[in-house]
């Protein structure tokens, strides 16, 4: 039997990342022995001590035991944590000496959304691979600059090291976990009963491009604002950086460091950012999108519109645009 102990943070949390992964393995023992197996889970909730932990001053938690009490376990599960990441880290640094030792110890670890800031302060995500919701990866990349932060994934599996996507996207870390711990029958079982989109691998579709000007380099967040204003037309390194009057490999620079993209990145994003905007309320085809925010040729527009959205044009279109799927 897997012991799972999930943890009972300190400061605010989203309750439905304690909450579920303790309803989600519960009920699969309940699914097991109703055919007749053996439950495979002990799920315990723990805290730094057994103090009621209260979450939007409204719900109340009450930890199961303290991590002193609990000597040996099989998965930590990391829930998300809101608020001010570093008085969140700091609130929490406790947790990160027992982490790391019952991962030492063969434990596996696990971080939903957000819970991945907790994670990354143990120093286990150092030159591995995580994802977190996709709003979140300005600041995670600023306070981990040793993860590689990969912000379209939905899971992450770094040799039991697990991260999910944002928001309710740790159900299919869930169900990953399930398929690993029990089978594949299982998997398909739970998702059928809690009606999850198995094997979804991509938060691409949900990510909204807003820019990253929380920085201080004026001339690079004009060159922002041009490329949100011009988008239409067609915009190149050389244009910029002779407008700006900087040198083209210290723009590059410059504008990497400012807004964690590369300016072709950045022109790309915002391009299909209106691209997206117009395929949810138009019934223009692909064609007068694509010329609409400054593409010409058409194997490009779709291939960088997959690449940043994980849908072709047409998906995208037929997924998101009411007028289409009421027509």
């Amino acid at each position: 039997m897997k012991h799972i102990s999930v943890l009972v943070p300190k400061g605010d949390a989203a309750l439905g990342t304690i909450e579920g992964p303790f309803k989600f393995f519960t009920f699969v023992n309940d699914f097991l022995v109703a055919m007749g197996r053996e439950p495979g889970f002990q799920v315990e909730l723990v805290g730094l001590d057994r103090d009621v932990q209260r979450y939007g001053k409204v719900f109340a938690v009450i930890p199961d035991m303290s991590i002193e009490h609990v000597h040996q376990t099989d998965l930590v599960i990391i829930p998300a944590v809101n608020g001010n990441r570093e008085q969140v880290i700091e609130m929490n640094q406790a947790f990160f000496p027992w982490i790391t030792r019952q991962h030492q110890a063969g434990a596996e670890v696990a971080s939903l959304c957000v819970g991945a800031f907790l994670l990354a302060a143990t120093g286990l995500l150092n030159g591995k691979s995580c994802t977190t919701h996709w709003m979140s990866a300005g600041d995670f990349r600023r306070m981990f600059p040793l993860v590689n932060l990969m912000d379209d994934r939905i899971i992450t599996d770094e040799r039991g090291v697990y991260t999910s996507g944002g928001a309710n996207s740790f159900w299919n870390l869930l169900v990953y976990l399930v398929e690993k711990y029990v089978d594949r029958e299982m998997a398909i079982y739970t998702t059928k009963f809690f009606m999850i989109d198995i094997d979804r691998h991509s938060q691409s579709p949900f990510i909204m491009f807003s820019g990253q000007k929380g920085h201080e380099d004026e001339v690079v967040r004009k060159a922002q604002e041009f490329i949100e204003k011009q988008f239409h037309e067609r915009i190149t390194v050389d244009q910029l950086s002779d407008m700006f009057a900087v040198g083209r490999r210290s723009f590059e620079r410059r504008f990497k460091k400012a807004t964690a993209n590369s300016i072709t990145e950045y022109i790309q994003r915002v391009k299909i950012k209106a691209a997206k905007k117009s395929f949810e309320v138009s019934r223009k085809n692909v064609t007068e999108l694509m010329y609409e925010v400054g593409y010409t040729d058409t194997k490009a527009f779709r291939s960088t519109f997959k690449k940043l959205t994980g849908l072709s044009p047409v998906e995208y279109r037929n997924r998101y645009n009411k007028n289409l799927t009421q027509a």
